[in-house]
């Protein structure tokens, strides 16, 4: 029997779901310079626009111009209540500490950007407006519904000193953490565009067709998105014979070739000193590990046990969400914790081996559901993060705790930023938070707890076939809070949009008192706003004890199976406000 245990509420938005997706097809040339961490771009998208409407403007992501002083990041940074310890510094003494953001005190050589040299719509140049990190194209043609246009782009970048999840020089001395790093065109569905200006939260885009061609210093060794074209000419531990190797050295450089299907983000990293481990997951993709030689011994074996922890996170994946679609799958050292690509993750390597699982086993699993499903994470945070802390909590707690209850510290998080009065609905926009712990408690605790509950009221193996059916209708979808919960109505035979409503689109609570034992009565009073189900044990003074289960009106339904002990004795239930 599982245990009621008392929390609060949140959850929701609206607009019925996207059955169409815009295609935007990638075609890049890439030169770096490592010595300027500068590099030259060549851009072509294929845009086909499956949207009933006709598009007069298109916009891009400019993400590095970010990592300059002075921008909206910069300044949010400086203003915010609680800002992250990754992007700030003290400037000051311990005593008198004196933080301020690492974005203010980049100097011209550290910042980051993106220039547009030239871009032209279907080889005709078309005018466009720079505004921070977004990029305004009015086009001159529109696209018709149903219609494709090329966009071809010339452009330069800079790499900025790492500061948020790109850049270059990280903590442990990674060269190149390539993520954000191209223009990259903005998000169209049923809302509209999503250009929004980056400021430090998460990521939106349509799928497409990647090829990517990385020309670099030889001495480099690269590791990211998709499937290396060209692993006889690079060799590096790609290569498929030693005696077919031959590396095409151009002026000190190699030119890497990657090409990535139906993904929607492209990320790379490089460095001198990788070692590349190449491991078969049993039918499952080959993976690619890449970490720093120079690890203390302990951190480097950490690393090397890793292929057998792949073997037992693909299989959970795919039993408990579905197949992992791709062949190839990247585990590479680099950017400032752990943050998910397409076909790839970046995480900082100098870890313990608990650590090293943890990172990985988090950021696999958004595989499925930021990649797969990729439902709006700068709007609904909690539906991609909150997921992902669930279900990479479940094998985690597998692999090493096997607790009663694996969310604790889950339900501990969530009940400190409920009691602290300055809580918001998990309907906020990710950028729009208060308050960073606010944001990080209910995107991801608050937000794995939204499933831990919905086992609670539908039944585990219920919740288990949800999710399945969940990725299964909605992978490449882009899919809304709604459509999760009718998927979980369907499956369970519940009403469930009220837990939705509260869970999501509230701050209130849930809160349940037993009174005492009257005779053969007893009484439990609804002190939160927020209804549940209740299953409740009564145990009697002779060791025996009776369960009760006692659902709402509004489910319309209740649990397909419950737990009952056996017990001959009576007793009365009584009920108020549920």
């Amino acid at each position: 029997m599982r245990k009621l245990i008392i929390l609060l509420a949140f959850v929701s938005l609206g607009a019925k779901a996207q059955y169409w997706q815009q295609k935007t097809d990638y075609v890049m040339d890439i030169d770096m310079d490592v010595k300027t961490h500068q590099y030259q771009g060549t851009q072509k998208i294929t845009y086909q626009n499956n949207s009933p409407e006709s598009l007069e403007t298109v916009y891009y992501h400019l993400y590095n111009n970010a990592f300059q002083a002075g921008s909206a990041m910069d300044l949010k940074i400086q203003n915010a209540l609680d800002p992250n310890r990754k992007v700030i510094t003290n400037v000051g003494t311990k005593e008198k500490p004196e933080w301020v953001s690492k974005i203010s005190l980049l100097t011209p050589e550290e910042e980051g950007y993106l220039k547009i040299k030239s871009l032209k719509q279907d080889g005709v140049t078309v005018s466009f407006i720079e505004e921070g990190t977004v990029l305004e194209v009015k086009l001159n043609q529109p696209i018709a519904s149903g219609a494709s246009t090329v966009l071809e782009m010339e452009f330069e970048g800079q790499i900025p000193l790492q500061v948020r999840r790109s850049g270059r020089d990280n903590k442990e001395g990674v060269a190149l953490s390539m993520t954000q790093w191209y223009p990259k065109l903005a998000a169209y569905d049923d809302e509209g565009w999503h250009a929004n200006p980056y400021l430090g939260a998460e990521f939106y885009a349509d799928w497409g067709d990647y090829e990517v061609n990385i020309t670099i210093d030889k001495k480099y060794t690269v590791g990211g998105s998709g499937y290396l074209q060209n692993p006889n000419e690079v060799g590096r531990g790609y290569e498929t014979s030693k005696k077919e190797l031959d590396k095409k050295v151009r002026k000190g450089k190699l030119t890497w070739r990657f090409k990535a299907p139906n993904v929607h983000d492209f990320s790379w990293a490089a460095d001198k000193k990788y070692e590349h481990i190449r491991h078969q997951v049993p039918n499952g993709p080959v993976v690619h590990l890449l970490f720093k030689k120079d690890l203390e011994n302990d951190k480097k074996e950490s690393w090397k046990k890793l292929p057998t922890v792949m073997n037992q996170l693909f299989d959970f994946y795919k039993e408990r969400m579905g197949a992992y679609p791709y062949k190839q799958y990247t585990v590479v050292q680099g950017g400032d914790g752990g943050m998910e690509y397409a076909m790839c993750t970046l995480i900082t390597g100098d870890r313990s081996y608990r650590s090293l699982v943890g990172v990985v086993a988090h950021e696999l699993a958004h595989t499925w559901f930021q990649f797969l499903l990729a439902s709006n994470e700068t709007k609904h945070p909690w539906l991609d993060e909150g997921f992902t802390t669930y279900i990479s909590t479940l094998i985690e707690n597998q692999l090493f705790d096997n607790k009663e209850q694996p969310f604790d510290g889950s339900y501990k998080s969530y009940k400190l930023l409920a009691k602290s009065g300055k809580e918001q609905p998990m309907t906020t926009h990710g950028d729009a938070f208060d308050i960073s712990t606010g944001y990080g408690i209910s995107s991801y605790s608050k937000g794995s707890l939204f499933l831990d509950q919905l086992a609670y009221i539908v039944g585990d193996e219920v919740l288990q076939t949800v999710l399945k059916s969940y990725f299964k209708a909605f992978a490449f979808k882009h899919p809304k809070p709604e459509d999760f919960i009718r998927i979980a109505e369907k499956d369970s035979g519940m009403e469930l949009d009220w837990y939705l409503n509260f869970w999501t689109q509230t701050t209130k609570t849930i809160d349940y008192e037993v009174f005492p034992l009257l005779a053969t009565k007893i009484t439990i009073n609804q002190r939160g706003v927020i209804p549940m189900p209740l299953d409740v044990r009564v145990t009697y003074t002779d060791g025996t004890h009776q369960d009760f289960y006692i659902p709402l009106d509004i489910m319309r339904g209740q649990k397909k199976s419950l737990s009952r002990c056996g017990s001959s004795k009576r007793l009365e239930m009584e009920t108020a406000n549920v």
